[in-house]
């Protein structure tokens, strides 16, 4: 169910340059956008896409780049690694003096409002990014599909799995940031003049996560596992009744006489050593 009630809080939230705790703007309004949302740490590389943005002004040329990302302003910070990444990506800007093309908002907690700002994104046939070093699953990667946003993620971890590349998405090496900014580049440029590229990749990607992704699914796999792991723990307990019975037949028929018998054979082997010197002649002196 769309939420078209949020749209106005939403282009407040990507254009409105009065609004507090952001900083940039769109020059120009009709490109399509490059969307990324996620904590602000190392590890996330948000600053990473910042800077593979910088370095290619085709990419520049063609879209912008919008960011919901930690805190825009450090003093509203309390940790150290964050600090580091919002000072980075203040100083990669003026660096590549991106003003006029980037948007970076501090992080959204309505989740009802995060959801229908990847649906309006793709409405305006925008991308999702999500360019982490590395990602154990990537819940931002699946929203993003399902929402119907051609998705660019590492593949340093679970999108490897999620995303079929040039079908659902597209897989990017994080420490080839160049390269990823040239798929990208390439994606949007195909969609200008290929328009069904864009839709292609887009159902791909909801048909992508409904195959496999879904809560449904998830509910229905859980409750097999659960059958079958209360299956096999009944058989399970079956079979370790039977193999306790043999291992105590088998220390009452063979391990406890062998044991008895060793000290037997101790003893016994003592007397024929010592009956073996006994009988043994001493040698002859040199």
């Amino acid at each position: 169910r769309r939420l078209t009630d949020l749209h106005p809080d939403i282009e407040t939230l990507i254009f409105d340059q009065s609004l507090n705790y952001t900083t940039g703007y769109f020059e120009n309004r009709e490109k399509p956008i490059i969307f990324a949302m996620s904590r602000l740490d190392k590890i996330k590389n948000i600053s990473g896409l910042v800077e593979w943005y910088g370095m290619n002004r085709q990419l520049q040329s063609l879209a912008n780049l919008f960011l919901v990302a930690g805190f825009v302003d450090e003093s509203l910070s309390k940790d150290d690694e964050e600090i580091q990444q919002i000072r980075k990506i203040h100083t990669l800007i003026d660096t590549y003096n991106l003003e006029g093309k980037i948007r970076w908002v501090e992080k959204q907690s309505y989740k009802n409002f995060n959801g229908e700002l990847y649906r309006y994104i793709a409405d305006k046939r925008g991308i999702f990014v999500q360019p982490a070093l590395f990602e154990a699953f990537g819940l931002t990667v699946i929203e993003a599909m399902i929402s119907g946003l051609p998705i660019f993620a590492t593949k340093n971890g679970g999108p490897l799995e999620i995303i079929e590349h040039g079908v659902s998405g597209f897989h990017i090496d994080p420490d080839r940031g160049q390269e990823a900014a040239a798929t990208i580049y390439n994606f949007l440029k195909k969609c200008q003049s290929e328009p069904e590229y864009w839709e292609k990749i887009s159902q791909g990607a909801i048909k992508r996560v409904e195959e496999r992704y879904t809560w449904k699914l998830y509910a229905s796999r859980l409750m097999t596992l659960s059958r079958i792991y209360g299956f096999w723990k009944y058989v399970s307990n079956l079979e370790r009744d039977e193999t306790r019975r043999y291992l105590e037949m088998f220390y009452g028929l063979m391990y406890k006489p062998l044991v008895q018998n060793i000290g037997h054979s101790s003893v016994l082997a003592a007397e024929f050593q010592n009956d073996c010197h006994a009988k043994t002649p001493p040698l002859p002196a040199r």
